[in-house]
C-alpha cells in the first residue's frame, strides 16, 4: 500500500489535478494507493468566511463564487452524461453547504476536492472508492485517537480487496460526540500521516509545491537547497520551529511505524525530494536547516539551526554568533539548545538578515551568489539580455562573484517560472507551453514564488506595467527596467515607487531609459547626491531625430521624408514617427534626467517646440508624408544656408537653473543651431551627447550611442549585478 497526500495548490485547478492523476496512474503501476487531497487553494479561507457571514445575500454569493469555480473544474474535466452526473454530485454537496447548521464549514473543502477526483478516476475506469474520513479519523479530548482510527481505517481498505485506489479527504475527522472536526491548518499531512500508519504502507508521500525540505525558506535564502536525507527528529524541530513545508504533527506516527517520509514537488514529479527515515546516520556534523519564528509579544524573532551528529555545541554556538555579527547583527541574549538543536534570538527587524548569515556560515560554499531574474518581455532586448547572460556567464562570475539565474520569463500573451533556471534554448518551447499572462497573472506569480533580492526586469514597452512595481517591491524584489514610460510618470507615482523601494529594502533601477548602457543618469545622480548641485543639464538623446538630423545634408542626400521612412522601418521610432518630431520621448528622457538631480518636475513644466510645424500634425499618417515631401525645397535651402554659417541644427533638451521658474530651474524642449565649438555639432546616427555642468565640478561631456538592443540588454545587466 501506498499514501500519497497532495496539497491545495496542487489540486488548484483542472489543469493541476490532471497533473496529480498522471503521478497516481504510475504508483498504481507499483501497488495500490491511498490518495489523500486537501481542498483547493483558497477554499479554506473562502468556507471560513462563508461561516463568519450571516446575512443570507452576502452568504449567497460567497457560496456561489466557490461553487462556480468548483464547476469550472468539473466542466473542464469531464464530459457529455459523466459531466451532468459530476455537475450532480457538486451541487448535492453545494446544497448541503447552503443548508448546513454547524459550526465546522471548513470541512467542506476536502469533500468537494476528494469527490471529484475520485469521480475522475472512476469515469477514467480506475477501480476507486472515496473512504469518509469523518468515519474513519476520530479524536477526544482534541487528539486523534488511534486506537479506534487505526481499526477503522484497516477495516475499510480490507473491506475492499478489488479497489486498487481510495480517495480521502485529509484535514477532517470526527470528535468523540459524533460532531465534525478538523486536524488544524496543514492537517491534511497529517490525516495522510495517519492512513499510513492504519493501513501498514509502505510508502507515505507528500506532494507540495517545493522540492522537499530546504536548508532555509527560499523566498528568504534564494541559495537554500534541497536536504536528500532527514531523520524523524530533526525535521520535526524543523517543522515545530517555522519550516512551514512539514506540519509536524505528520512525523510522529510515520516514526512510530518505521514510514518513510517522501517529501516531492507536484510540479516537478522527478525531483527525488526529502526523504525523512529513522536510517540517517551521519559520521560526523550534518546541517539540516535554519528556520525562524517571531516570538509572541515581543519584537524578536528565534532562529533555530538543526544538525544531525554535532559533535561540539561551543564550536557551533561561536561559529554562530561569529556569522551574525560578521553580518552586523547583534543577538539578544545568548545561543541556547540541546542536542544538535540552536537557538537565538534576533530583533525582528532584522530576522531575514540573520538566517541568510547563519545560512551562508553553515550550508553555502559556493563564492558565487546566484541573482534570480524575473524577465518581463521576450522581445528584442529580452533575448539580448538572456543570450548576454548565458554567454558571459564565467567571466561575470569571476570578475563579480554573481551569476544570474533566469528562473521566469514573459511575453505578452504567456509566462513560465522555474526556480531552478531556464536555459535560453528552452525558453521558446517553456513560454508556448506556459501559463496564461493575462490579468497580470505574472507579476501576481512573481509576488508569490521570487525570493527576497530576486530581481524583476522590465524590458517591456507596456504603458501600465509600473503600476505594480510597489506591489513587487514590497516583496522584496528589486526592479530593473528599460521601460521609460515606467518612469516618467506623474511625479507622486514615481515617488511612491522610489519610496516602496526603500521601505522594503529593495532597488529600483532605470539606467537605460536615457542614454541607453551610457552613464547618464549615474553621473547626473551622482552630483546632486554629493551636494554638488547640478546647473544644467543639456542633451541630444532622441535616437530618431539624431538619425534623421545628422543623416540629412540637403540636396546631398536622400530627402528628409525617406530618411525618416528608414528610421520607421528599422524600428528607431514610434508607430507614428510624428511621437518623436514632436518630443514626446526627449520628453521622457528629460523627465528622468531632472528626476535624478532632485527636481520633481512634471510634463507642464517643460516647453517644447516640436521640429516641424502644427501643419505636420494635424493631419494621417500618409497625408503627413505627402507634405514632409512637398517641404523638401525649403528643407534644401535652409541646409545650405546653415553649411555657409557652419551651423548644424540639434534638437536639444535643456533644464537651467533658474529662479523665477517654478522650480528653481527652466526646462525646454527644442531646435538649436549649434557651432563646431559645441559637443552637439559633432554627433552623428545615433549618437547621443549629454552636457552636465554642476556647481564644483568641470562640465562633464558623455557620448556614445544611445541606441542598440545589445547596449541596452549589457545596460540591463549591469543594473542587475551593481550592489
Amino acid at each position: 500500500m501506498q499514501v500519497l497526500k497532495f496539497g491545495g495548490s496542487s489540486v488548484a485547478d483542472a489543469t493541476r489535478i490532471s497533473a496529480v492523476m498522471d503521478i497516481v496512474e504510475a504508483a498504481l503501476a507499483r501497488d495500490r494507493v491511498i490518495l489523500v487531497c486537501s481542498a483547493i487553494s483558497g477554499c479554506t479561507d473562502a468556507l471560513i468566511e462563508i461561516g463568519r457571514t450571516s446575512e443570507p445575500a452576502a452568504r449567497a454569493a460567497l457560496i456561489g463564487k466557490l461553487r462556480n469555480r468548483h464547476l469550472g473544474i468539473v466542466r473542464r474535466l469531464f464530459t457529455g452524461a459523466e459531466r451532468e452526473s459530476a455537475e450532480a454530485m457538486l451541487e448535492e454537496l453545494f446544497c448541503a453547504l447552503e443548508n448546513y447548521s454547524g459550526t465546522c464549514f471548513e470541512s467542506f473543502g476536502e469533500l468537494f476536492s476528494t469527490r471529484i477526483i475520485e469521480r475522475k478516476f472512476a469515469c477514467d475506469g480506475v477501480g476507486s472508492l472515496w473512504l469518509d474520513s469523518r468515519k474513519l479519523v476520530m479524536t477526544a479530548g482534541g487528539k486523534v485517537d488511534e486506537g479506534r482510527t487505526y481499526p477503522a481505517m484497516a477495516a475499510a481498505v480490507a473491506a475492499a480487496p478489488d479497489v486498487r485506489l481510495f480517495v480521502a479527504p485529509g484535514f477532517i475527522a470526527s470528535d468523540e460526540n459524533g460532531q465534525v472536526t478538523t486536524l488544524g491548518r496543514g492537517g491534511s499531512d497529517y490525516s495522510a500521516a495517519l492512513y499510513a500508519a492504519g493501513t501498514g504502507a509502505d510508502t507515505l508521500q507528500i506532494w507540495t509545491d517545493v522540492p522537499g525540505i530546504m536548508t532555509a525558506n527560499p523566498k528568504v535564502v534564494p541559495s537554500a537547497q534541497t536536504i536528500p536525507d532527514i531523520s524523524y527528529r530533526a525535521a520535526l524541530e524543523l517543522a515545530e520551529n517555522g519550516a512551514k513545508v512539514l506540519y509536524a504533527p505528520t512525523v510522529m506516527p510515520a516514526m512510530e511505524k518505521g514510514t518513510d517520509i517522501n517529501i516531492r514537488n507536484t510540479f516537478d514529479p522527478r525531483h527525488p525530494g526529502t526523504v525523512i527515515s529513522g536510517r540517517f546516520r551521519p559520521a560526523g556534523d550534518a546541517w539540516m536547516g535554519v528556520t525562524s519564528l517571531a516570538v509572541p509579544g515581543r519584537d524578536e524573532s528565534r532562529l533555530c539551526i538543526v544538525g544531525e551528529a554535532v559533535a561540539s555545541r561551543r564550536a557551533a554556538a561561536g561559529r554562530m554568533v561569529s556569522a551574525l555579527a560578521e553580518a552586523g547583527i547583534s543577538p539578544v541574549g545568548e545561543v541556547y539548545g540541546e542536542g544538535g538543536v540552536f537557538f537565538v534570538n534576533v530583533k525582528s527587524l532584522v530576522e531575514n538578515e540573520a538566517v541568510a548569515a547563519l545560512h551562508r556560515e553553515f550550508f553555502e560554499d559556493r563564492s558565487v551568489v546566484s541573482i534570480n531574474v524575473f524577465l518581463a518581455g521576450y522581445g528584442a532586448v529580452g533575448k539580448a539580455l538572456v543570450e548576454l547572460a548565458e554567454r558571459s556567464r564565467s567571466r561575470i562570475e569571476a570578475r563579480t562573484g554573481r551569476s544570474i539565474n533566469i528562473v521566469g520569463v514573459s511575453d505578452s500573451r504567456r509566462f513560465v517560472i522555474d526556480m531552478r533556471g531556464i536555459p535560453a534554448e528552452d525558453i521558446p518551447m517553456r513560454l508556448s507551453e506556459g501559463e496564461s499572462a493575462e490579468g497580470g497573472a505574472y507579476v501576481a506569480a512573481v509576488c508569490a514564488a521570487a525570493p527576497r533580492k530576486s530581481v524583476f526586469a522590465d524590458c517591456t514597452d507596456d504603458h501600465s506595467l509600473y503600476l505594480r512595481y510597489e506591489e513587487l517591491l514590497r516583496s522584496g524584489v528589486n526592479v530593473v527596467t528599460s521601460n521609460r514610460r515606467s518612469v516618467a510618470v506623474p511625479y507622486v507615482q514615481y515617488a511612491a515607487i522610489k519610496a516602496a523601494a526603500r521601505e522594503n529594502g529593495a532597488y529600483f533601477r532605470y539606467d537605460t531609459t536615457v542614454g541607453n548602457a551610457l552613464p547618464i543618469l549615474e553621473s547626473i545622480a551622482g552630483s546632486a547626491n554629493c551636494s554638488d548641485g547640478i546647473e544644467s543639464v543639456e542633451a541630444v538623446v532622441s535616437c530618431t531625430l539624431n538619425y534623421v538630423i545628422t543623416g540629412y545634408d540637403g540636396a546631398r542626400s536622400d530627402s528628409l521624408a525617406t530618411l525618416l521612412r528608414r528610421a520607421q522601418s528599422e524600428g528607431l521610432t514610434e508607430t507614428d514617427p510624428r511621437t518623436d518630431l514632436g518630443g514626446r520621448d526627449v520628453l521622457r528622457k528629460l523627465l528622468i534626467m531632472a528626476r535624478e538631480a532632485g527636481i520633481p518636475l512634471e510634463e507642464q513644466d517643460v516647453e517644447i517646440t516640436p521640429m516641424l510645424g502644427p501643419e505636420f500634425f494635424d493631419c494621417p499618417l500618409d497625408e503627413f508624408y505627402a507634405r514632409l515631401a512637398a517641404y523638401e525645397p525649403r528643407f534644401i535651402q535652409r541646409e545650405a544656408e546653415l553649411d555657409n554659417a557652419g551651423l548644424r541644427q540639434r534638437f536639444v533638451a535643456s533644464l537651467r537653473r533658474d529662479p523665477a521658474a517654478r522650480l528653481g530651474y527652466k526646462a525646454e524642449i527644442k531646435m538649436r543651431l549649434v557651432g563646431m565649438d559645441s559637443p552637439f555639432y559633432w554627433i552623428s546616427g545615433t549618437e547621443n551627447v549629454t552636457v552636465v555642468r554642476s556647481e564644483y565640478s568641470s562640465p562633464l561631456v558623455i557620448k556614445g550611442a544611445g541606441e542598440g538592443v545589445k547596449l541596452a540588454a549589457t545596460g540591463i545587466i549591469k543594473d542587475i549585478l551593481m550592489q
